[in-house]
C-alpha cells in the first residue's frame, strides 16, 4: 500500500532548508526509497512549510528513515525551524490519477462500438494532433473526430494500453492495437486481414484538464506490410 509522510514546520530560512535538502539528495544517491516529494509554502503564512513524501510502502519509508544521512539532515532541519517539525504518517486509501484516467478513457472511446462518442469531455475544442500518417496536423475537435471516423470505417479495432506515465501537464501511453481491415484505408481496398500495430502516444493537457495536443508514433510500415501494400515493392 502506498504510504505518505506529511512533514510540517515553520521557518523563515526556506532557502537554507532547500540547500540542506539538496545536500541530502546528493548524500543519499542510490539509497533513498522515496518515489515522489513535494514541498509547499502556505500562501497565507509564508513561514508555514509543508512537505509530502511518497513511498511505495510503510516499510520502504522506514528504510529511508533509518539511513544515517537522514538523521543528520533531520538535525539540520530542526536547527533551521522555529519549532519542532510535526510528522503525520498516512496510508493512502484513495489515489485518483486523473491524467491517466483521461488517457485510458480516450482510447476506450476510440474503440467503442456504434457511433463515435462526441469526445468533447476528453478533448479540447482546439485540439492539435500530430500523426505521421497525415501530411498536415489535424487541428480542431471536428477535424479530429473526422480522422478517428476514418480509422473506424477502415478497421474494427481494439487498444490494449500497456503503460501510462504522467508528469505535470503531459502523459505518455504505450499501446498495442489489433484490428480487422474492413474498409478502404489510404487507397487500400478491404482485405479482411487481421493486423496489429504497436505505438506510443504523447498527450499534453490544457488548464481545463482536457487533452490539448497529441503526438502519435506508431508502426505504420508494419501495418502496411500486413495489409499487403508493400508486396509489389518487395518483388
Amino acid at each position: 500500500m502506498t504510504f505518505l509522510q506529511l512533514i510540517e514546520c515553520r521557518t523563515s530560512r526556506l532557502d537554507e532548508m532547500n540547500r540542506l535538502m539538496d545536500d541530502w539528495v546528493e548524500q543519499t544517491k542510490g539509497k533513498r526509497t522515496a518515489t515522489h516529494a513535494l514541498v509547499g509554502k502556505d500562501r497565507s503564512d509564508a513561514s508555514h512549510i509543508v512537505e509530502v513524501v511518497e513511498f511505495a510502502s510503510y516499510e520502504e519509508a522506514m528504510r529511508n528513515s533509518n539511513l544515517p544521512e537522514t538523521d543528520r539532515i533531520f538535525q539540520g532541519m530542526v536547527a533551521l525551524c522555529d519549532e519542532m517539525p510535526a510528522f503525520t504518517d498516512l496510508d493512502v486509501v484513495r489515489d485518483e490519477r486523473l491524467a491517466e484516467d483521461t488517457v485510458r478513457r480516450f482510447f476506450g472511446a476510440l474503440e467503442t462500438s456504434g457511433e463515435l462518442p462526441p469526445l468533447n469531455d476528453l478533448l479540447n475544442e482546439d485540439i492539435h494532433s500530430h500523426d505521421p500518417v497525415n501530411p498536415q496536423d489535424t487541428i480542431g475537435l471536428d477535424n479530429a473526430r473526422a480522422e478517428y471516423r476514418m480509422w473506424r470505417a477502415a478497421f474494427d479495432f481494439a487498444f490494449t494500453v500497456e503503460d501510462v506515465l504522467a508528469q505535470d501537464d503531459r502523459a505518455c501511453a504505450r499501446w498495442t492495437w489489433k484490428a480487422t481491415h474492413k474498409g478502404d484505408f489510404l487507397g487500400i481496398a478491404p482485405t479482411g486481414r487481421q493486423v496489429a500495430m504497436t505505438g506510443v502516444t504523447l498527450f499534453r493537457f490544457g488548464d481545463d484538464g482536457k487533452i490539448a495536443e497529441i503526438w502519435w508514433q506508431e508502426d505504420q510500415l508494419g501495418l502496411m506490410q500486413q495489409l499487403g501494400a508493400l508486396d509489389e515493392l518487395e518483388q
